[in-house]
């Protein structure tokens, strides 16, 4: 036993991407620096088991990588019809008792017995998504060997606005909702779907909008929503109410200079959770602009940009397109979770509930994302360099 578990860990170091694995590693011990300052406020006894949890979700996020990277994704993403339904079922966990409401009212976790941290059924379901739909347009080249029809692109559409919607409709969670969206758009546009097809959702997209706009649709439950996007051409709109949480990062983020106010004093970070609201979370990046300033905030960036790259660097040298399309979403929940929650610190982006990836406090967005970059890594074991980079057939 002890044999086999020896020559398991000798092919993961030698063959996985141990890489990855350390710009992930760095931007979670980054994180859990953030974490604890943004925590101090709080009573000792509810910041150490935060800071606990950060840390248990790092090392099983690390056992996670490793088991992912050694998994065979096409003898996974055969039995297609299972995943859906894990999916699908997943997501409908919300509507039972385990469905619990967070800070904004969205019913988007799951608390269970005797597990010390909440779960986002959407974290999870993001990877199986990206795995189902790259099976799905791979499917279709090699089926219909047609990516450029009406049919072929509605195909792939409605399996992600069905998801899309059924995740909306039980959680009410916009943010990790259009997650599924940008996914979709950028896997389907690597694969080479006609841009006309593109063209017609955002033309679509964008006069349903007006619509419901300008015929005054918008449901009265729905107006909160309405109005972050206002806030972002209004800075003055609401500033005690939708416009505070935003307005307050502003402010901490620009009071931080180059250098910061210094680790552990900044003056909004040490104060009440009301002075920055959601600071361990959400606002995580305005933490590390009021404490350690532009060079504190760019070294964020530059470790988010570099594991981006090292992903779509797996991407391109890919021994099938399947591989590729895999990596091109795992690498857009980032892009996507990254551009979101930056520019929601920075007053650009509306405040929709998208975590900094790797640094915001949660220890199963960690994990989950630990899971990912493993399925990344084992694309990478089975893609090695000395072997002929295979070129998509779609490209």
């Amino acid at each position: 036993m002890l044999n086999r578990l020896k020559d398991t860990l000798a092919d993961f170091i030698q063959q996985a991407d141990l890489v990855l694995l350390g710009l992930c590693g760095a931007a979670t011990l980054y994180g859990i620096v953030l974490v604890f300052s943004a925590t101090r406020y709080l009573n000792h006894d509810t910041g150490m088991r935060r800071m606990v949890i950060q840390c248990a979700a790092l090392v099983l996020g690390v056992c996670v990588y490793i088991f992912f990277s050694m998994l065979d994704l096409e003898s996974i993403t055969r039995k297609w019809k299972w995943l859906l339904a894990f999916n699908v079922g997943f997501i409908l966990l919300l509507r039972t008792p385990f469905g619990v409401a967070g800070g904004t009212g969205n019913r988007a976790w799951l608390k269970f017995p005797f597990v010390p941290f909440q779960i986002g059924p959407a974290e999870v379901v993001k990877i199986t998504f990206v795995l189902l739909l790259a099976k799905q347009i791979e499917w279709l080249w090699e089926e219909k060997e047609d990516l450029k029809s009406f049919s072929s692109a509605a195909f792939v559409a409605a399996h992600t606005f069905g998801l899309c919607g059924l995740y909306f409709l039980v959680s009410h969670d916009m943010g990790n909702g259009l997650v599924f969206v940008f996914i979709f758009l950028c896997m389907a546009f690597v694969a080479g779907f006609a841009l006309r097809w593109f063209f017609l959702l955002f033309a679509g997209a964008g006069g349903l909008i007006a619509a419901v706009l300008l015929l005054d649709l918008v449901p009265e439950n729905m107006t909160y929503m309405l109005k972050r996007f206002i806030v972002l051409f209004d800075h003055g709109f609401e500033p005690q109410g939708v416009g505070w949480q935003q307005t307050r990062s502003l402010l901490a983020i620009g009071s931080g200079g180059l250098w910061g106010q210094g680790y552990l004093n900044g003056s909004q970070t040490q104060s009440g959770s009301t002075s920055l609201p959601a600071k361990q979370t959400d606002l995580i990046f305005s933490v590390a602009g009021e404490e350690l300033g532009l060079f504190g905030c760019i070294a964020i960036m530059a470790l988010l940009l570099a594991i981006i790259l090292r992903i779509l660097m797996v991407a391109r040298k890919a021994r099938t397109p399947f591989y590729r399309y895999v990596c091109v979403g795992m690498a857009s929940i980032l892009i996507f979770q990254t551009v979101i929650n930056i520019g929601m610190c920075l007053f650009v982006m509306p405040t929709i509930g998208i975590t900094l990836p790797f640094f915001s406090y949660g220890g199963s967005s960690v994990v989950t994302l630990y899971m990912a970059m493993g399925v990344v890594s084992g694309i990478k074991k089975r893609s090695p360099e000395m072997r002929r980079t295979a070129r998509s057939p779609l490209r």
